[in-house]
C-alpha cells in the first residue's frame, strides 16, 4: 500500500470538496432550492454508481447491516454539509465542520481501538479549543450558535462516523460503500422533501442541469478519492489530514468574494489548521493495520 499515494489523493480530494461551495452559491443566485439541488445531485450520482453496486453485489451481500449504517451516517453527513454551506456563512462552516478530527479521533479509539499518542491528544485539544474560538462563546454563551451551526457540526461527525464505518469494512469495495452512501443521502433528503409543506418551483434555466453534473461527476470524484484514501490510514489521522478543504474554502472565499475574517475566527481557523499540520505531518508507521471482517 502507498501511503503517500493515499495522502496525495487525500489533499486533492479534500480541496475538492472545499470548493463545493462555488457551484452551491451559483446554483442557489439561479434560483435553485437546496433541497432540490440535493436531491437531483445525489440521484444523479446515484445512478452513476449504482452499476458498480450492483456488480459486487456477492462482496456485500453479507454485510446489509454495514451497508444501512454507511447509508445512513453518510446519507446524514452529505445532506448536512451541503444544506449548511447553500444556507450559512462558508468559512465558517468549513472551520465548524471540523470539529471532524476530534469526532475521528475519539471513534478511531473506541471502535477501532487506534492508540491516541501526545501529539494526537494534542492536537484534538488544539482543535477543539479553536473550535471555542470561532464561536466566540465567552461572549455568546452559546446563543449565538445557529441550526447551521448545529448542521455543520453534525456533518463532521456524520462524517467521522462513516469514515470509520469504510475503514472496519475493508470487505466490502469502496464503490459499492461510496454508492450506499449517495443512496442514503438520496432517501434521506427524498423523505425530507415528502415531509415539508413548503415546495419551491424548479428553475427554467440551467440550474438543473448543472446540478446533474455537481451529482453525477464532481461529487462522485471527490467521495471515491476521500473514501479510497481514508481505508488506507488510520482514522484519527486521515481527518486530520483532510484540513486541506478548509484551507481550499478559505483561500478560494476569500479571493473570489473578498470576504474578511474577524479576529476570533482568524485565530480560530490558524488552531484548527496547526492541529491538523501537526497530525499530518508527523512520522508514522505507514503500515496499516487490517481490521478483521465482520
Amino acid at each position: 500500500m502507498n501511503i503517500k499515494l493515499a495522502v496525495i489523493t487525500l489533499f486533492l480530494s479534500s480541496a475538492g470538496w472545499g470548493l463545493t461551495w462555488l457551484p452551491l452559491k451559483t446554483m442557489n443566485e439561479m434560483g435553485l432550492d437546496s433541497r432540490h439541488l440535493i436531491l437531483i445531485a445525489f440521484i444523479s450520482g446515484s445512478i452513476v454508481l449504482f452499476p458498480w453496486l450492483i456488480k459486487q453485489f456477492k462482496y456485500w451481500k453479507q454485510s446489509l447491516g454495514f451497508m444501512f449504517l454507511i447509508a445512513l451516517a453518510g446519507g446524514f453527513a452529505n445532506v448536512a454539509f451541503q444544506s449548511a454551506i447553500f444556507y450559512g456563512d462558508v468559512i465558517r462552516v468549513m472551520i465548524l465542520f471540523y470539529l471532524l478530527p476530534v469526532w475521528s479521533v475519539l471513534g478511531g479509539w473506541l471502535i477501532l481501538k487506534e492508540r491516541i499518542d501526545s501529539i494526537r491528544l494534542v492536537a484534538v485539544i488544539i482543535c477543539l479549543s479553536g473550535a471555542f474560538v470561532i464561536l466566540d462563546v465567552w461572549h455568546t454563551s452559546w446563543q449565538g450558535i445557529s441550526w447551521i451551526d448545529l448542521l455543520a457540526i453534525g456533518s463532521g461527525m456524520g462524517l467521522a462516523a462513516t469514515n470509520i464505518l469504510f475503514r472496519f469494512t475493508q470487505h466490502i469495495p469502496v464503490m459499492s460503500k461510496v454508492s450506499s452512501t449517495f443512496i442514503g443521502c438520496t432517501g434521506i433528503m427524498g423523505v425530507t422533501l415528502l415531509a415539508s409543506t413548503v415546495t419551491a418551483p424548479l428553475p427554467a434555466n440551467g440550474a438543473i442541469t448543472m446540478a446533474i453534473g455537481y451529482g453525477a461527476i464532481w461529487l462522485i470524484l471527490v467521495t471515491i478519492g476521500t473514501q479510497w484514501a481514508v481505508t488506507q490510514m488510520e482514522a484519527g489521522r486521515s481527518a486530520i489530514i483532510i484540513v486541506m478543504e478548509l484551507v481550499a474554502a478559505v483561500v478560494s472565499v476569500a479571493l473570489i468574494t473578498g470576504a474578511e475574517l474577524k479576529m476570533h475566527e482568524m485565530l480560530g481557523g490558524l488552531m484548527v489548521i496547526s492541529a491538523a499540520i501537526l497530525e499530518g505531518t508527523r512520522s508514522v508507521d505507514d503500515s496499516v493495520p487490517k481490521v478483521s471482517d465482520v
